[in-house]
């Protein structure tokens, strides 16, 4: 198979240097296992932080934090191969850090304007225009039964999300979706599908980046950028609030600690061994992690729909896993 993808050039995406350090088998699934978790600690702590302030002001603070953070790292272990990037990956980089700015703006402020079944439906297509721009853009191909688990992991999140606005009384009723298509919702669908794109667009710059780039190096640079890139968008809409309470400074710096740092990180990590696709896929466990999460923390019981989008989600990463593993293992 010709993996020399669109963004692949000359540099192929499994060096023989990187094989040879490829994680067991065990490593990576229980690595992904907990980069979910973690992602999914998200949700309940931008809703602590969203009562002291407002949405834009928690995306860039949480980038924020997250970038220095890893500047000592960076700085102190990983000076030389920065200063070693060529203005192509420098470029690849920021681009890949707007796609993610772009990401958590534009799906935020969806909920400002449509239904969270709708802008979670939406936004969850994500993996979707994963699988469907690697063949072209990184010349990664899954097999049948990759897009057989693809199929059962989006579904799972629909299910889920409609789930938050329709209730079974002998019948299905969703009165809360009959606004999706009048006034500002179609404004907010669009913001959500916006997000789903941006995000497909920072997991596969990520993917092509990781083949030669190291993590701390990588992520220092995207999340940099993403955050520079959020603060500019919260001074331009008068969003930016600096005098927040403690407490909200601490449900901040939680989010740029556990779901940013080890959650994504995690992901981009993964990136390096892992077709962007199947990586794209594991993402659509922070549903059921939330649902599991809010169950003892806010006391959220979840319904038949969280349930059984919950079965078919872990159905589909489980049939992607198998999927992109046995695609490689033809391929190594």
């Amino acid at each position: 198979m010709n993996r020399k993808g669109i963004l692949a050039g000359q540099v192929h995406p499994f060096p023989a240097s990187i094989m040879q350090t490829r994680p067991s088998r065990l490593v990576l699934p229980v690595a992904l296992g907990i980069a979910i978790v973690a992602v999914s600690t998200a949700s309940i702590l931008i809703r602590l932080a969203q009562q002291h302030a407002p949405s834009i002001t928690i995306a860039a603070l949480r980038l924020g934090f997250a970038t220095l953070f890893l500047a000592p790292i960076a700085l102190a272990r990983h000076r030389t191969e920065l200063r070693a990037l060529r203005p192509r990956e420098l470029l690849l980089a920021a681009v890949s850090g707007a796609f993610l700015a772009v990401h958590f703006a534009t799906w935020i402020s969806s909920l400002e304007y449509t239904t969270v079944a709708s802008s979670v439906v939406l936004v969850s297509t994500g993996p979707l225009w994963v699988a469907l721009l690697s063949p072209f853009f990184l010349g990664e191909k899954l097999g049948r039964a990759a897009m057989v688990g693809l199929a059962l992991a989006v579904a799972g999140g629909i299910i889920i999300a409609v789930g938050e606005a329709c209730t079974w009384e002998g019948s299905l009723h969703c009165t809360a979706l009959g606004t999706t298509l009048r006034g500002s919702s179609l404004w907010g669908n669009f913001l959500a599908l916006a997000g789903a794109w941006a995000v497909s667009g920072y997991l596969l710059l990520g993917r092509h980046l990781r083949a030669t780039l190291s993590l701390v190096p990588y992520i220092f640079l995207v999340y940099g950028c993403a955050s520079i890139g959020l603060l500019a968008a919260a001074v331009i809409s008068h969003g930016l609030v600096l005098s927040l309470p403690p407490v909200a400074y601490g449900w901040i710096v939680l989010l740029a600690l556990v779901p940013q740092l080890l959650g994504h990180s995690t992901y981009n990590w993964a990136l390096r061994y892992l077709p962007a696709a199947f990586v794209a896929v594991t993402t659509l466990g922070e549903p059921v992690g939330s649902a599991i999460l809010a169950y003892f923390i806010l006391d959220e019981k979840p319904g038949s729909f969280v349930l059984s989008g919950a079965l078919l989600i872990m159905a589909g990463i489980y049939l992607a896993a198998r999927g992109a593993g046995h695609t490689q293992a033809a391929d190594s």
